[in-house]
């Protein structure tokens, strides 16, 4: 069916104390808006209408490039209300759709609830629906007031009598309306009450006086519902996702040494008998084949890590390929465009950068490889390093198959090292080295005969 949404995102987040609009504070690594506007999409509405306030065009620059053509942003200037807030969007509200009214702080609602209000609201003859949650402390949330079982109006916190006080069903602000309907009632508002502010939430009452039915729905948790006001509401929400997160893998056979100890701030794809130590946060889209070993420590960033392959701990990786049964780290870093065929070793303090590494090539310690190709069963010894930088350009190193790079050298780039070839150890190679024969540039080694140490003086 079709739809437009509101995402009401113009709070000002006074308890976060930040100058960061607080829909921009962010959960799993994302804005908060940006969970509320992806459940959006999800649904494939006509149209998205932003209302926006608090910090100005930060939020919509922040996110109007990601958020898709078909979201519109407009400015609540001065805030009056969630009520305000919906009028600010009528212009972008299609008559021939319900509008559904979401919350740029609110970033948990799964699309199944969504959908559920969504269907509960076209089953009541196109009626309006409400997602409400029973709470056992309902302190400071609208009450759902009902008059044999039928809701007839939402009273505010502020607002209530004691009796309502005691009312436990609290409406979660969430709710679908149909547009002509919201158009009418919105200029009906009044803000004759305690904040004096319009109210979205007085339209239940019209509704009622007009005969339109009004229908319910309910999560399948009370997390989905809960709002960010406070960094303490934050971590927690954060904990939360981060625990049904942790719950996905094991249902899917992923083992965690701790599911209290695991980040996933994006897309994690895990084959099957796969470990992950405590501590590691995975970031971006992460893919993980089958047996795959990731150790404590680790930070993985848009990385892909094909089957058999063991990640030690403390390692750190950011848009890289690894390969079938390669072995990385501890302590080895891999950045953007490194790519690893099959049976690659990276071992402790190793950096690869924008390089690609060929099948069964290994750099077992204290190396720096960048704007490198390296060929098949390459041995790196300890401390070489690539000197791919001129001060203004970068240059490339290329390593051919079944050559052997001696300890502490340096390969001054561009350069070629042939198929075979051995750099001799504390070598300095400006100049390409040829196939299958050793080229080694020293100083000569000499001993100076009756030398003597310095001796420190007593002053």
């Amino acid at each position: 069916m079709s739809l437009n949404v509101v995402i009401l995102a113009a709070g000002q987040g006074k308890r976060m104390r930040s100058d960061l609009p607080k829909v921009l504070h962010r959960l799993a690594g994302r804005p908060l808006l940006d969970h509320v506007l992806g459940a959006a999409q999800a649904l494939e509405p006509e149209s998205i209408c932003v209302v926006y306030g608090h910090g100005g065009e930060v939020v919509r620059d922040a996110l109007s490039a990601s958020a898709g053509d078909n979201v519109s942003w407009v400015s609540q200037e001065p805030q009056l209300g969630t009520g305000h807030a919906v009028m600010q969007a009528v212009d972008h509200l299609r008559d021939d759709a319900p509008t559904l009214v979401l919350y740029g702080d609110v970033p948990l609602t799964r699309l199944e609830t969504l959908q559920r209000l969504i269907d509960a609201a076209h089953a009541a003859n196109d009626g309006m629906g409400v997602l409400t949650v029973v709470m056992n402390d309902a302190t400071g949330y609208g009450r759902i007031v009902r008059d044999h079982g039928k809701v007839v109006r939402i009273v505010e916190q502020k607002d209530a009598t004691e009796a309502e006080r005691e009312i436990r069903e609290i409406n979660t602000g969430i709710m679908i309306i149909p547009t002509p309907k919201l158009k009418s009632w919105l200029g009906r508002l009044g803000n004759d009450n305690a904040q004096q502010e319009y109210y979205l939430t007085d339209i239940v009452a019209l509704a009622v006086s007009e005969g339109v039915t009004i229908s319910t729905a309910h999560p399948d948790a009370e997390w989905e519902t809960l709002g960010v006001n406070s960094r303490a509401q934050l971590a927690e929400l954060e904990r939360i996702h981060q625990r049904e997160v942790a719950e996905r893998l094991l249902e899917d056979g992923v083992t965690l040494a701790d599911p209290a100890r695991i980040d996933v701030r994006g897309s994690l794809v895990a084959g099957r008998d796969c470990s992950i130590d405590v501590n590691c946060v995975f970031d971006g889209e992460v893919t993980l084949g089958n047996n795959v070993s990731i150790g404590p420590n680790c930070v993985i960033k848009n990385v892909t890590i094909a089957s058999g392959t063991r990640i030690e701990a403390f390692c750190h990786m950011q848009d890289a390929e690894i390969g079938e049964r390669c072995r990385i780290g501890p302590y080895a870093r891999l950045r953007p465009a490194a790519v690893l065929a099959e049976g690659v070793h990276i071992g402790n303090f190793v950096e690869v950068k924008k390089s690609s590494i060929g099948v069964g090539s290994k750099a077992n310690h204290l190396a720096y490889i960048g704007d490198a190709t390296i060929g098949r069963n390459v041995n790196v010894g300890a401390g070489t390093i690539t000197c791919n930088y001129d001060g203004v350009n970068k240059h490339q190193t290329i390593i051919e198959d079944d050559a052997f790079i001696g300890s502490d050298t340096q390969l001054v780039a561009p350069v070629r090292v042939g198929r075979g070839a051995t750099l001799g150890a504390g070598t300095t190679l400006t100049r390409d080295a040829p196939a299958d024969q050793l080229t080694i540039s020293r100083s000569l080694q000499k001993s100076v005969i009756g030398w003597k140490r310095p001796v420190k003086i007593n002053k």
